[in-house]
């Protein structure tokens, strides 16, 4: 038999209607000759009132006893699943993060899985049982219960496909599957049918949030297929895979936006060796992550050091810079959070040159100015004003010929 591993996201089970239209969805799966494990996130909008209702308790809620209350929710649609299943007449079973044996560190609210002992999951599974597992948790070495992060249930669902060596990971979504752009922002965004584990790991670091990043690293380590798909109709979605699998590989694939990024500035850097050590360290050891990273240098052994961090860490950077800046003897610290990203994603530029020309003229001709640049093997990243983003998101769309009618 063929074993799915299923995850239905907040959207999918936020009423008792939709977590009976699952129930469904699952059955059918399981009669077509499947063994079947379900992973499931909590009923939408829970989490967000679990922590205000934390936040009412007190003002800054103890982190472990936070992610103990957190972890409610998806123990209630796991457990209400199971119910259904039972009641439609299918041996379920529901079970929790550490009864799945999902070992994670012990960092409270964003744990990363050090293991998962799949021994119980598969002795269920030789039963023929559909198991149904509460996405978003595990517990640590100490036995305290931890949560994954935001999106920590994509993570759950393809480490646990990992681990059972399942066929394929099916992520059920409010959306269809994975599109060349935001349609919200480009109307003529396209479907895509297939997408390499590297594109999909470039996209959702560069905005796309229809899969979190911890899930694609997995499923590339473990060479897991992922579907991503709609829980609201029957259609395929668009399948992640590696890149010998045959797929047609267009020179771009995608082109994705972030307008959650500032850019910050320290101007008259002493051009010395050890200096960005300096500058870079304090702001990695306050947990903030550095995006794009550019110097210039300027004459009398100064240089001038650009870098964009999440809009969200901008006011910590700005102090960190402002006392490493005090320290090294740089002139002054400025920043920007009035910029957005846009980038070109595709395994296809590995084998084709122009790419970047094509980006910087199309950029051009609307007369969008360019402040940072970006890149790597497959993907360009350009940093402009805010104001332009989805301007540039629509017109490298069409200069790249992703547009549907193409």
């Amino acid at each position: 038999m063929t074993l799915v591993v299923q995850k239905f996201g907040g959207t999918s089970v936020a009423n008792i209607d939709r977590i009976r239209h699952v129930a469904q969805r699952v059955a059918k799966t399981y009669d077509q000759g499947n063994d079947v494990v379900v992973i499931l996130s909590a009923m939408a909008g829970v989490t967000d009132g679990l922590i205000e209702l934390a936040q009412k308790a007190a003002e800054e809620p103890d982190k472990r006893e936070l992610d103990v209350l957190l972890a409610t929710g998806e123990q209630t649609t796991a457990a209400l699943l199971a119910m259904m299943l039972q009641s439609m007449g299918y041996k379920a079973q529901s079970m929790l993060g550490h009864q799945a044996q999902v070992v994670t560190d012990c960092d409270y609210g964003n744990a990363r899985i050090l293991e998962i002992g799949a021994h119980r999951l598969l002795q269920l599974i030789e039963k023929h049982t559909i198991v149904v597992v509460a996405g978003f948790q595990g517990y640590d070495i100490k036995g305290n219960i931890t949560t994954l992060g935001r999106g920590g249930s994509d993570t759950s669902a393809v480490a646990i496909a990992a681990a059972t060596n399942a066929d394929v990971c099916e992520i059920y979504t409010d959306v269809d599957g994975i599109y060349t752009a935001d349609p919200n922002v480009c109307p003529k965004a396209r479907k895509l049918k297939t997408i390499t584990y590297d594109e999909m790991l470039n996209m959702a670091s560069l905005g796309a949030k229809v899969l979190q990043i911890r899930s694609v690293g997995f499923a590339k380590k473990y060479d897991i297929p992922v579907h991503v798909r709609s829980s609201f109709n029957e259609e395929e979605g668009t399948m992640v895979v590696n890149e010998d699998s045959g797929m047609e590989q267009l020179v771009v694939s995608g082109v994705t936006h972030d307008k959650k990024q500032a850019r910050v500035t320290i101007t008259k850097v002493p051009d010395q060796p050890g200096v960005a050590a300096k500058v870079f360290s304090p702001i990695s050891e306050a947990g903030i992550v550095v995006d794009m990273i550019i110097q210039n240098t300027r004459q009398g052994g100064k240089t001038d050091m650009t870098f964009t961090v999440p809009k969200l860490d901008f006011k910590r950077t700005m102090e960190i810079s402002q006392k490493v800046a005090a320290q090294i003897g740089a002139e002054e610290v400025l920043g920007d959070t009035n910029i957005g990203m846009v980038s070109v994603i595709g395994v296809g530029m590995k084998n084709h040159a122009g790419v970047a020309a094509v980006m910087f003229n199309t950029l051009a001709r609307d007369n969008i100015n360019i402040i940072m640049i970006g890149t790597s093997e497959i993907r360009i990243s350009c940093v402009i004003e805010e104001k332009y983003t989805e301007l540039a998101v629509r017109v490298l769309h069409t200069a790249f010929g992703l547009d549907a009618e193409e």
